[in-house]
């Protein structure tokens, strides 16, 4: 009898909670689930993308890659960054002003040249009379020309910044968001730059992505004219820089 019980004892049933309040909780349960694994994936996904592509295409595409070296040319006095290397860090900055992307100036540049704005079209990316303001710093309203020396269509290197984020969050007349889709950029691609009734038309000849200490790539160039375009990689992040490389190919016609 005792022995009976015993077996008894190893069999017991539960009732299964089948009430519609159980149901909604575990419908809600695997929506959220649901959702949230979407919502990470939307957010990463640009960023591990590019790391990839720029890996594999980028980098490995460039005909003069910009030296490894810690001691980099001509803008060697700029050569303290603002900031650690630590992504956490850097993102706790402001990066829509313009002196936090490479070192910070031992003085504020000054610029000489009489030019105070013009615009930039790329039609590839459907930016169209998209603003660039001279020695500018606030990335938020206008393209920017950084360290001003060169004027469009002159012998030298042109430089201008401008903000990007995830490709999501994309306005092509957004200041906050134009150069998102800078990385989609090849070589023979066209960029018009417009300087008053002047409009002058660049070639891309080169794509790299470099760290923020790589300074080489705002020194001046004056075996021909060239317009160097630096944006924020990965999209969304301030980890690097993609800088975008082109020359001038067609002089305007008079």
């Amino acid at each position: 009898m005792e022995v009976r019980k015993a077996l008894m004892a190893i069999y017991q049933y539960v009732k299964k909670d089948n009430s519609p309040k159980k149901k909604l909780v575990n419908y809600f349960s695997l929506i959220s689930l649901t959702l949230g694994s979407l919502l990470l994936f939307w957010s990463f996904y640009p960023i591990v993308s590019f790391e990839l592509y720029s890996r594999l295409f980028i980098q490995n595409g460039v005909a003069s890659p910009v030296p490894k070296s810690d001691i980099i040319s001509s803008l060697i006095q700029n050569s303290s960054v603002l900031g650690s290397h630590d992504v956490f860090s850097n993102n706790l900055r402001d990066f829509t002003q313009v002196k936090l992307w490479f070192p910070d100036n031992k003085q504020t540049p000054i610029n000489h040249l009489d030019l105070k704005s013009y615009s930039l079209s790329i039609s590839k990316l459907n930016i169209k009379n998209a603003v660039v303001k001279v020695g500018e710093e606030d990335l938020s309203k206008s393209l920017v020309h950084y360290l001003p020396q060169t004027s469009p269509g002159n012998y030298g290197n042109v430089v201008i910044f401008g903000h990007s984020t995830l490709p999501q969050l994309y306005n092509p007349k957004d200041y906050k968001t134009i150069f998102t889709y800078l990385p989609s950029l090849q070589k023979s691609d066209k960029i018009d730059i417009q300087v008053n009734d002047i409009k002058y038309e660049y070639e891309v000849i080169d794509m790299f992505v470099i760290n923020p200490d790589q300074v080489s790539v705002l020194d001046q160039k004056t075996d021909a004219a060239y317009l160097t375009l630096i944006t924020c990689v990965p999209p969304g992040t301030y980890w690097k820089r993609l800088v975008v490389r082109a020359k001038l190919t067609k002089l305007p016609e008079m």
